[in-house]
């Protein structure tokens, strides 16, 4: 095995760069889906289930492009052709699907759905299948590339960029607005705020990646090897392992943490799907009916701005996270920083004030920011370099999963638990945060059978 040797701080933030721009897609999805879908005509008991095809196409990708990328060793790279290819796409939907009200269909085609909303579903289904193709590079190469020693750091560095893009992500509507670009349009159609903001979006994911692209240099399979301790003549020997082997012998770390992983991701499909709804009725007093009024649409940049206040608590928390790491462990940084984020879910049921609001969300980013390091730290720490890639996408099972839970209830819950009451929702995110926090004593760190 090579000396693992150290890499600079500028060669771990171009590693990590392009996370910006995806992560810009990620948070202009995730902040926006539940308002267009609503604007479009979709009831508040079916938002839920539009999340149900990001997560599942997720599911099903992201473990292939482990899998594939594993085994790419060519001139362009071993994770890069994926990253180029996943921006590719992203940036072709992210021009189509905040135009899916320019379809002037609105009778019921199938399942309750006009023509519109097929058209956003689809164009949904992709934009998340591409990000996902994109995102997963980033944390292979991470794990590829960095010690064990600078893992912490780096997903740390990869956690404030992605942090950042959030925050330019999700203010984008509410400044397209502050500069004149209208935030209202009529029944069921996009507003312009909204468009541009996906277009402006597309524009730097496609320069962000581009820059990672070209500036990082990946391992060629002899360096990989040595860096790793792998016997390369052994391991050409190997049969190509099966999903269902890899499971099985899957390090018990894998579990564990997937089983936080999993209260985690539900508690924030929960936060994407009714925030929209929460905060409008909450404070800016929507009728809970009408989507093209000025106080949802005025509520839907809101979201925005409650989503960068969370991405900038999430942001000072990334920052603050080593030092918790040095005195708490992995484990006690992870616990306590759901603690936080739950704080922050509940406090949402008291909160009428708009301003007020953003305290409760930059609280809800402290969960955030553990959430996208922590885990990758603890779980490739625990896996040997053959098959990284693969563990890596089939670890985003653990992402994807319960948001598909998540999305096939949420409905139920909303309508039977919290008597259709938006808010309610998003405490009930905070709940399952304590869920995650508690179920954090049950991860063993290291490398484990």
């Amino acid at each position: 095995m090579t000396e693992k040797r150290n890499l600079s701080f500028g060669q771990l933030f171009n590693l990590s760069f392009g996370f910006f721009g995806v992560q810009i897609a990620y948070a202009l999805q995730s902040a926006n889906i539940s308002r267009i879908f609503a604007t479009l005509g979709a009831d508040p008991h079916q938002l839920s289930f539009f999340w149900v095809l990001p997560p599942l196409m997720g599911m099903i990708v992201q473990p292939l492009v482990g899998k594939y990328s594993d085994k790419t060793w060519n001139r362009l790279g071993r994770r890069k052709p994926y990253l180029i290819v996943g921006a590719l796409i992203a940036v072709a939907v992210m021009l189509l699907l905040p135009n899916a009200g320019n379809f002037t269909f609105t009778q019921s085609l199938f399942l309750g759905l006009n023509a519109a909303m097929w058209f956003g579903l689809f164009s949904l289904m992709f934009l998340d299948t591409s990000i996902n193709i994109a995102m997963q590079p980033f944390k292979m190469m991470v794990g590829d590339m960095v010690n064990e020693e600078q893992k912490g750091l780096a997903y740390s560095i990869q956690s404030f960029l992605c942090n950042a893009g959030s925050l330019a992500g999700y203010i984008f509507p509410i400044l397209f607005t502050w500069v004149g670009i209208a935030n209202t349009a009529p029944e069921g159609v996009i507003p312009d705020s909204v468009k541009w903001s996906f277009y402006i979006g597309a524009a730097i994911l496609m320069l962000c990646v581009l820059y990672t692209f070209v500036t990082v240099k990946e391992l060629n399979p002899e360096e990989y090897a040595k860096f790793h301790g792998l016997d390369t003549k052994k391991d050409e020997k190997k049969e190509d392992p099966s999903f269902i082997k890899l499971l099985i012998n899957a390090p018990s770390t894998f579990w564990t943490v997937g089983l936080v992983q999993f209260f985690c991701w539900a508690a924030f499909l929960f936060m994407w799907t009714y925030s929209n709804g929460a905060i409008a009725t909450q404070c800016f007093s929507w009728d809970g009916v009408n989507t093209a009024a000025e106080s949802f649409q005025t509520a839907g940049n809101w979201v925005g701005v409650c989503f960068a206040i969370q991405a900038v608590g999430s942001m000072l928390w990334a920052l603050i996270m080593p030092t918790l790491e040095k005195y708490f462990h992995n484990k006690g940084a992870y616990a306590i920083s759901l603690i936080v984020g739950a704080l922050g879910f509940i406090s949402t049921l008291f909160v009428t004030n708009q301003y007020v609001l953003l305290v409760s969300y930059a609280f809800i980013g402290a969960a955030w920011a553990a959430m996208l390091a922590v885990p990758f730290t603890i779980l490739t720490n625990s896996l040997k370099g053959d098959n990284m890639g693969y563990y890596l996408g089939l670890f985003n099972c653990t992402i994807c999963l319960p948001q598909i839970v998540a999305a096939l209830i949420g409905g139920a819950i909303l309508k039977y638990i919290c008597a259709g009451s938006q808010v309610g929702m998003l405490a009930a995110a905070g709940v399952l945060l304590v869920l995650g926090a508690i179920s954090v004593v049950l991860i063993k760190e290291g490398k484990n059978k």
